[in-house]
């Protein structure tokens, strides 16, 4: 199936895995108004980039992060991998707070989706209506069908790999299903006795060659960055088209500052780079920081916030994970992480005896991530040792629980600076009843599934995963803080663009409908365009 508009695969090099381009990228002065300045080059604001550059649009990204050369840059080393993951300073609090770091963000061009696992399911069309079905959550002013063309054209542009899909929208995947090893055959005997449907995928890892990129050699790094490429991220899947159609991505830019005129419109960003203040000038401006930074960098800004919304409803998903020991040597790494999976208790079913649901995936801890399940369970000393010397024999299964959006869970400014001289971001993070009942249901699964398999010992231990939330979209300004079309509300030139948009966060991982309402916001931009020429900014 054709790709369209997305030179990327074939712009790559066959030889290397660095992005070409980089060395005769455009590039423009800080006092050039260009037409839009993105924040934030990963899941958002690089689709969006890749999108209205091919429209003609003149574009600036600020990634606070670095350009990464896979070559170089990349270990095939849990700890070495260290870097990729956003690092800063922040504070946590709340009854259950929630870990940041490697699990939730990114640092540098391609943002999370660098160090993310490849699993890239779509939204259920009930995710943009959970109000009105459930009566819980909140409703999305746009609907399933809006997107349905986007996750396909995403889909095919990544690519993604995976068995036909019977949840949700029923569909299909571009690539067939990846083999599967033999943590994830035992983990679906398990879950066929238990009478629960599983498939293959979806993953956006290349199942054969796409254009220049390789298939994918199963070494098991995937959350430590792909050094073959063989997954999809934003910084081999299109910024290599961005720049081919002149975007300047300029790393190493941490944005401080949205400035505006006073009055309704934004003018620029201030950014700090080699330890200098500088301000670019833009028509337009989008921030596509993801669930921390966008509110961080609002709240900053004094903008978008008359409503007191910004930065409330941030959401994480409940991540428990459940391993059981095999006496077969089972080698759970070989592979993409989520290798089968399932949605059968995605919706709501009342008689478990909360709202809305969860899903299940295989993955595939290495190990300093196995060390930390252990340790988890409570295992020390010698016994931590024998554990880790058993790593090959074990399969884990992990769960995805939505959490559901509360107005006290949310990010705000801390009284201490970090060497930009911005605000720490606090976030402050609370279940509730449903959440807790979620967790612990999808948990007892996880353990049946097991143990119907035929596991010897089971390990157990509770996480979180996947920010989304902080900016929401609403149909009102009383409810969030932008519009349908990620406007801010009160601003005529101000977008937000990631996953900090999204009012309910579902049983998916995030990446891929990130990426999709990219996708739509850049066809409603380009049309807007179009209906005002000639300026490309009267938006």
């Amino acid at each position: 199936m054709k790709v369209v508009d997305n030179n990327s695969r074939f712009l790559l090099d066959v030889d290397r895995r660095g992005v070409p381009g980089r060395d005769r990228m455009r590039t423009y002065r800080d006092e050039d108004e260009v037409d839009l300045l993105i924040v934030g080059c990963g899941a958002g604001g690089s689709v969006l980039a890749q999108r209205l550059a091919r429209h003609g649009w003149r574009i600036v990204v600020l990634e606070a992060g670095p350009f990464w050369d896979p070559d170089t840059d990349w270990v095939s080393d849990e700890e070495g991998a260290h870097p990729i993951y956003w690092n800063a300073n922040r504070i946590v609090g709340g009854e259950d707070p929630v870990e940041l770091g490697k699990n939730n963000c990114g640092h540098g061009v391609g943002g999370s989706m660098v160090h993310f696992a490849g699993y890239t399911p779509r939204f259920h069309p009930s995710d943009f209506e959970t109000l009105t079905r459930d009566g819980v959550g909140a409703d999305w002013p746009i609907a399933y069908p809006e997107l349905k063309p986007h996750y396909e054209r995403v889909e095919r542009e990544l690519p993604v790999a995976g068995q036909h899909w019977p949840w949700g929208d029923p569909h299909g995947y571009p690539h067939g299903p990846h083999p599967i090893g033999g943590a994830a055959e035992r983990a679906w005997e398990g879950a066929r006795a238990c009478g629960i449907e599983m498939r293959v995928g979806p993953v956006a890892i290349t199942n054969g060659t796409f254009g220049n990129r390789p298939h994918c050699i199963y070494r098991g790094f995937c959350l430590q960055g792909c050094k073959v490429n063989a997954k999809a991220s934003p910084l081999v899947t299109h910024v290599p088209d961005a720049l081919e159609h002149g975007v300047e991505i300029r790393a190493d830019s941490m944005a401080i500052r949205i400035e505006t005129d006073g009055m309704d419109a934004c003018t620029g960003v201030s950014y700090v780079r080699d330890g200098h203040e500088r301000r670019q000038r833009a028509s337009a401006v989008v921030v596509a920081g993801y669930s921390i930074e966008s509110p961080r960098l609002l709240l900053n800004s004094d903008l978008g916030n008359g409503a007191d919304q910004v930065g409330r409803y941030v959401m994480v998903q409940g991540a428990p994970q459940v391993a059981g020991r095999f006496p077969e040597t089972l080698r759970m790494y070989k592979g993409p992480p989520p290798e089968v999976s399932s949605e059968q208790f995605y919706e709501t079913d009342q008689t478990r005896g909360f709202a809305r649901g969860f899903s299940v995936q295989t993955v595939s801890p290495l190990p300093i991530g196995w060390a930390e399940h252990v340790l988890a369970d409570g295992h020390w000393g010698k016994a931590l040792r024998e554990y880790m010397r058993d790593y090959n024999h074990w399969s884990t299964l992990g769960a995805l629980s939505e959490l559901l959006p509360r107005a006290e869970n949310r990010v705000s400014l801390a009284d201490q600076c970090d060497s930009f001289g911005m605000p720490i971001a606090r976030f402050d993070y609370s279940q509730c009843d449903n959440d807790r009942a979620n967790i612990a249901y999808a948990k007892a699964t996880l353990t049946r599934i097991l143990e119907a398999a035929g596991a010897q010992d089971v390990l157990t231990i509770d996480r979180y995963a996947h920010l989304v939330g902080g900016c929401r979209m609403s149909a009102t300004a009383e409810q969030g803080v932008i519009d349908s079309d990620h406007r801010v509300w009160g601003m005529s030139n101000l977008f937000v663009c990631d996953g900090s948009v999204m009012p309910t966060q579902g049983s998916a991982n995030p990446a891929l409908t990130i990426m999709v309402l990219a996708s739509r916001l850049a066809e409603r931009l380009a049309a807007k365009q179009v209906e005002a020429q000639p300026s490309a900014v009267a938006l």
